[in-house]
């Protein structure tokens, strides 16, 4: 029956589960990486995870994962059933680890579909040796090792069945949540994980895997399991428990009899009498019994009875009460799984409605004059309502917890601080905070840059730490938090801080600094900014991990594409903080429409603090050109939109246009444009590739009369 069944069905599903898995146990080994050992429930968790993975794994003809898992589970069913003490408690994590690794870099060539053809007998025999050491030190005590545990791959389903006295007969009923998906390939991996403790094995619906339509009749009736076996009903709820695909498991124990009558659960009217003593139960039940052998039955039911259907009888006749599990049918589910690009798909298509509804608000047809335009308005403003309550939700359903991204974080930390000998505790704060998925993607490898280059060039050595009279512990926390629309994710160690001169010093040689300017000049942000340029570093050393600088270039690229900045702060002898300030998402921003000479421009609204109208006698011109404006007393410098662009027609004259106040972290300037249009949601929308890449714009947009605004990134004006 294994030959036949196609897994190309049950492939997503199996991604999906194991990879959350081994997160959620890379979480959890993470989190008690500096614990003496791992606690019991831990322990469990983890048999658990490698339990369910070796079987999934099994069932889809991975061996190499299937092996590797198993010889893990064999080293956690040992600690679970042993209790072994003085275990090498950082050795296993790194053990755990590794083997969380291995599956992963499988379930990735897998997804890319590429053959699965990792070598796993190196971490296998390292497992093993590993197994073996504990086990020593248990016999050297004169302790008594568990049964082995052992894993066979079942040929065949069904066991004959060999009942002896030690045999227990059991009939097993599970209930799904109703929205389960494909429920028949999870009643499979419940039937693939009984098989190993079964002697006889029997379920419907039995065509499980070669009728798609089982999965509807799972959902609605339930999977019933007959099984015939030598263990506990405790074990197996081991085997199978409740979890987020299965809701309910019922478990009875039967005579042999009651389990060759197959899955005749019982009738309907099944009833338990809750007011009669023990002993008229017993004698009842003895004379239906007698009853039943004399009189045949006059037709088989029509309806078995699952277990759990039971109605329990009350002393008011006449009124039942039903189990919780009868309700479960009626509720609806709570929660479902989506594609993400479909996801996506959904964005794109809110975005067009933002800009088909600009389009019709801003109609040329609405401008003629003595037209009634009240209902249009009522009309137009609930339109607009019911769109924005559109994006609101589609924007909470794209936002995701940075859970994930700073857990690994935390095991770069733990690598790297283990490979250069250094002793760092990694704390992280805020990790709930939510940002869009996109921009995930983006942070992922310029956080990967900053924490490694913290725990590397930021952290000293302990030998240092301890002549400078610092914790011997260094320290690494991972911090991020929302404010006014923007996300801050910020790095902190507590280590010896950036050198001022020796950048310094590294910049005048590769020749970024003005002459004529003193080092005094430069400010303490300028002068760590020089850390950002592609090839500098002031390391002089080139290790695995190289110093701030190396790929610190990289960094700047990712975020400045997401329109994010980077500020960093140093004290010398104290550490360094380096923080990151991105928007919440990319898709859709209120922004301000304003036009210099023939084009039109976005800004966003967030850094735009005070329109101005300005008089000459404000302006100060430099002989070379530069431009300031006096403003209550405080000096900007001016940038005028359309000479910095080289447009044509735009307004030369300062009283005729308006000037706009932007800040950016600690920078200000005037932006002075020829007139501003007004507020309007804006979609963004990339620059085509084709198009050069041009300093001071992020993206582009459509407004409601079809014409196309270029976003200014206001960043690159301040530049």
């Amino acid at each position: 029956m294994a030959e036949e069944f196609n897994t190309d069905g049950m492939l997503d599903m199996y991604l999906f589960e194991n990879e959350q898995l081994l997160e959620q146990l890379q979480e959890r080994v993470l989190e008690q990486k500096d614990a003496d050992c791992f606690d019991e429930d831990s322990i469990n968790e983890i048999f658990r995870t490698m339990h369910t993975i070796k079987g999934s794994s099994g069932i889809m003809m991975f061996d190499n994962i299937t092996a590797v898992s198993h010889k893990l589970e064999d080293i956690f069913y040992y600690l679970r059933e042993s209790h072994p003490e003085n275990v090498p408690h950082l050795e296993l994590v790194e053990h755990v680890l590794e083997v969380n690794d291995f599956i992963s870099g499988e379930l990735e060539k897998i997804r890319n579909g590429n053959p699965v053809d990792g070598d796993a007998s190196e971490i296998i025999e390292r497992l093993g040796k590993f197994l073996k050491m504990i086990k020593k030190g248990v016999k050297k005590e004169g302790g008594e090792l568990p049964p082995k545990n052992v894993h066979e791959p079942a040929k065949q389903f069904y066991i004959a069945p060999v009942a002896t006295s030690a045999s227990r007969f059991y009939k097993i009923y599970l209930t799904f949540y109703p929205e389960t998906e494909m429920a028949n390939i999870h009643a499979y991996k419940a039937v693939y994980a009984l098989k190993e403790i079964a002697e006889d094995l029997l379920y419907s619906p039995e065509d499980i895997l070669s009728d798609e339509e089982s999965a509807e009749v799972i959902l609605r009736e339930g999977f019933r399991v007959l099984l015939q076996a030598q263990c506990t009903e405790e074990q197996i709820r081991e085997v199978i428990g409740v979890g987020y695909d299965i809701k309910q498991v019922d478990v009875f124990e039967c005579k042999a009899e009651e389990f060759l009558q197959g899955f005749d659960f019982g009738s309907q009217d099944a009833q338990i009498d809750l007011q009669s003593s023990v002993e008229a139960i017993e004698a009842k039940a003895q004379e239906n019994e007698a009853k039943g052998k004399e009189e045949a039955p006059k037709a088989p039911a029509k309806a078995p009875m699952a277990p759990g259907d039971f109605v329990i009888k009350s002393k008011e006749p006449g009124k039942h009460k039903t189990l919780a599990k009868d309700k479960a049918k009626a509720e609806k589910a709570s929660f479902i799984s989506v594609n993400v690009s479909k996801m996506d798909q959904l964005m794109d298509l809110i975005g067009e409605l933002v800009i088909s509804e600009s389009v019709v608000l801003q109609n040329p047809d609405l401008k003629v004059p003595g037209l009634n335009l009240n209902s249009f308005n009522k009309a137009a403003s609930q339109m607009s309502k019911i769109s924005t309550d559109l994006q609101n939700v589609i924007m909470s359903m794209r936002m995701v917890p940075l859970t994930n991204t700073f857990q690994k974080m935390n095991r770069i930390v733990f690598d790297v601080s283990r490979k250069l000998g250094k002793d760092i505790e990694f704390e992280m704060i805020g990790e709930q905070t939510e940002v869009d998925k996109n921009i995930i993607e983006h942070i992922s490898d310029p956080l990967m840059h900053l924490v490694r280059n913290a725990v590397d060039h930021g952290i000293e050595t302990n030998e240092e730490r301890m002549e400078t009279g610092k914790p011997n512990k260094g320290k690494v926390t991972l911090s991020a938090r929302t404010e006014a629309g923007k996300v801050w994710i910020s790095v902190e160690d507590n280590g010896k801080g950036l050198d001022r001169e020796k950048i310094l010093a590294k910049a005048r040689k590769q020749g970024l600094l003005d002459d004529s300017k003193p080092d005094t000049a430069y400010s303490d942000k300028e002068v760590y900014q020089f850390i950002t340029l592609p090839g500098f570093s002031t390391n002089e050393q080139i290790t695995e991990y190289s110093g701030r600088g190396v790929g610190m270039d990289v960094v700047i690229q990712n975020i400045q594409a997401i329109g994010g900045v980077l500020d960093i702060d140093s004290s010398a002898g104290i550490g360094t903080v380096m923080s990151l300030k991105i928007p919440l998402t990319l898709a859709i921003i209120d922004g301000i429409v304003m036009e210099t000479g023939n084009s039109s421009f976005v800004m966003e609204t967030g850094v735009i603090k005070e329109f101005v109208r300005v008089q000459e006698n404000m302006m100060i011109h430099e002989p070379n050109g530069e431009e300031y404006i006096m403003i209550r007393g405080e000096c900007y410098p001016v940038l005028r939109l359309g000479k910095w662009y080289g447009l044509k027609e735009y307004q030369e004259s300062i009283e005729d246009g308006m000037m706009l106040i932007l800040e950016v972290e600690d920078k200000k300037i005037c932006l002075f444009v020829d007139r501003l249009i007004g507020e309007q949601e804006i979609v963004v929308k990339p620059i085509p590739s084709y198009v050069k890449k041009v300093k001071g714009l992020s993206g582009c947009t459509q407004l409601g009369d079809g014409s196309i605004a270029l976003i200014l990134d206001p960043g690159g004006l301040l530049d």
